[in-house]
C-alpha cells in the first residue's frame, strides 16, 4: 500500500462508526490520542510544576547569596569586636596615665624635681587655669627656667619620661643676656599635663541645652 492509497483509506473513514476503521487506523488513532493526552498533561501539569520550581530555585539562590552576605558581615563583626575590644584596652592604658584631681599635685612636684635633677634654675612655675575637655582636662603651668643647652634636652627628655602625660607646648628659648655667644640660657614653655574628670564634672563641663557658647 502506498502513500496514495493512505490517503484515499483515511478519507474514507467514517468518523461516526471507528470500530468499522482497518486495524492500522484504529491503531494509528489510539497512538495519536495518546501523543495528545501525554502533550496535554505536560502542558497543563507538569509546565506549571516546572514554573514553579525555577521560582523555587531562584529563591534558593537569592537566600543562598544573602546568607553568603550575612556570614561575610557576621565575621566581618567578630574582627570589628577584636578591633573595638582591643581600642579599649588601649584606651583605658592611655585613661591610667591621666593622674586624678587628687594626683596632680604630685605630677607638678615631679615635674619641678625633674627640674632640680637637670640642674635649671627656675624663674617661673606658674599653673594656668584648667581648660575641661570630653573626659579629661588640660591642666597647663607656665615654666621660665634657665641652664645650658645640655640641661635644658636633659630636662625636657625626663619630662616625657615621666609615667603621666606631660606634653612641652609654646617653647622659647633665648641666651641670657641677648648674647648669642652665651652658653647660658632662658627657657619659656607651657608644660601641659592631662586629668580624667570625674561622672561629676564631665556632666558640669557639657553644655546645658539653650546655653550661649561664650
Amino acid at each position: 500500500m502506498n502513500v496514495q492509497d493512505i490517503l484515499k483509506e483515511l478519507q474514507s473513514l467514517d468518523a461516526q462508526n471507528p470500530g468499522a476503521w482497518p486495524g492500522w487506523a484504529r491503531n494509528g488513532a489510539v497512538v495519536l490520542t495518546a501523543v495528545l493526552l501525554i502533550l496535554a498533561g505536560l502542558y497543563f501539569v507538569v509546565q506549571p510544576k516546572y514554573d514553579e520550581l525555577q521560582v523555587e530555585q531562584g529563591k534558593e539562590t537569592s537566600l543562598r547569596e544573602e546568607f553568603e552576605r550575612k556570614q561575610k558581615k557576621v565575621a566581618a563583626l567578630d574582627a570589628y569586636k577584636d578591633q573595638l575590644a582591643e581600642m579599649e584596652r588601649s584606651f583605658g592604658t592611655m585613661l591610667r596615665q591621666l593622674p586624678s584631681k587628687t594626683e596632680v599635685a604630685n605630677l607638678l612636684q615631679d615635674i619641678s624635681q625633674t627640674r632640680v635633677q637637670s640642674a635649671l634654675e627656675e624663674e617661673l612655675f606658674e599653673p594656668q587655669g584648667e581648660v575641661p575637655k570630653d573626659f579629661y582636662a588640660e591642666v597647663p603651668n607656665r615654666i621660665i627656667v634657665t641652664g645650658n643647652y645640655h640641661e635644658m634636652g636633659q630636662f625636657v627628655s625626663a619630662v616625657a619620661a615621666l609615667p603621666r602625660i606631660v606634653t612641652i607646648d609654646e617653647v622659647e628659648l633665648k641666651p641670657i643676656g641677648g648674647q648669642a655667644a652665651s652658653t647660658q640660657l632662658r627657657m619659656s614653655a607651657l608644660a601641659k599635663t592631662y586629668r580624667y574628670l570625674d561622672d561629676g564634672e564631665i556632666v558640669e563641663a557639657k553644655p546645658r541645652p539653650g546655653a550661649r557658647k561664650p
